[in-house]
């Protein structure tokens, strides 16, 4: 999963130019014409969000915004790729998500698969309903 980290722009609401764009439609035709694109979507601000924080059986909602950019998602690209090479080849050729062209982040994180846990019948379970699928970044 390529994760685009949120700026004081993306929080505010800013949306993006024809030119940034046009480049991120680019890169993610380019993904799907080589068959690893699964998804990705851009994300609104974390003030129409809302996070749910639990303490043992008590859960409470927590509504955003939430003032902390550096730890907020912008948006993602998930893609299924052979191996971390292959996902850092793809990654190294993503445009900058700043809308200004300035300084921007891209977190890359592996999905945990069910193949990396050990069998046991909630796994089958999860399995039946087709979450944990192939190997993916």
């Amino acid at each position: 999963m390529i994760i685009i980290k949120a700026t004081q722009d993306s929080e505010a609401g800013v949306i993006p130019g024809e030119d940034l764009l046009a480049r991120m439609a680019d890169y993610h035709e380019a993904l799907a014409k080589a068959g690893v694109l699964l998804d990705g979507s851009g994300l609104l601000p974390s003030s129409t969000g809302w996070r749910v924080r639990y303490d043992g059986d008590k859960r409470t909602v927590i509504d955003g915004p939430f003032t902390e950019t550096k730890e907020l998602i912008a948006g993602y690209t998930l893609i299924q790729v052979r191996n971390r090479e292959e996902a850092a080849e793809w990654v190294r050729r993503f445009p900058n998500p700043a809308i200004d062209g300035g300084e921007a982040e891209i977190e890359v994180r592996r999905l945990f698969e069910l193949e990396d846990t050990r069998d046991s019948r909630a796994v089958d379970r999860l399995k039946a309903l087709g979450i944990g699928g192939e190997p993916s970044a």
